[in-house]
């Protein structure tokens, strides 16, 4: 007589997986500034300086090329912040001018997981633009490979 399997099949891929899956789903196109205010000295402080780094990225920064990411580094003990400034529309999709975080005492991920849920949702929507066609694609369109002229020889 055997125990019946109950779970996963196959192990998580841990702490670095989670944070790589949601720093992909982060768009700062409703954010026109991040302020990051730390104390280097503080205990709680290196979550922070991690979410500043992985803020500076150069996919999380292709999606708002106009947003100024600050870091603000003081030494007066306070707890760690960041602070989103919206853009307009945002503005008044969410009824407030900035979002902060306390963040001395969230980890890495959790600081991911609450700039996905706040700032990631007050992004303006894209709207849907004509697709490119490639050039097999127009030539399909137009009737067949080759073009529409044919080459003939001369004597």
């Amino acid at each position: 007589m055997s125990v019946p399997f109950i779970g996963a099949l196959r192990r998580s891929g841990g702490i670095v997986s989670a944070i790589g899956k949601q720093l992909k789903s982060v768009n700062l196109k409703g954010v026109k500034r991040i302020t990051v205010q730390f104390d280097p000295f503080a205990e709680n402080v290196k979550s922070t300086r991690e979410f500043l780094f992985l803020l500076s990225t150069p996919k999380v920064a292709a999606t708002n090329p106009k947003c100024v990411v600050k870091p603000e580094i003081v030494c007066d003990r306070q707890p760690a912040n960041i602070k989103f400034a919206l853009i307009d529309s945002a503005q008044e999709q969410a009824q407030v001018k900035e979002i902060r975080f306390n963040s001395d005492n969230l980890n890495t991920l959790e600081l991911l997981q609450l700039c996905n849920k706040h700032v990631s949702s007050l992004a303006p929507r894209e709207e849907i633009t004509n697709k490119v066609l490639t050039k097999a694609e127009k030539q399909k369109l137009a009737g067949g490979a080759g073009g529409g002229k044919k080459a003939t020889k001369e004597k």
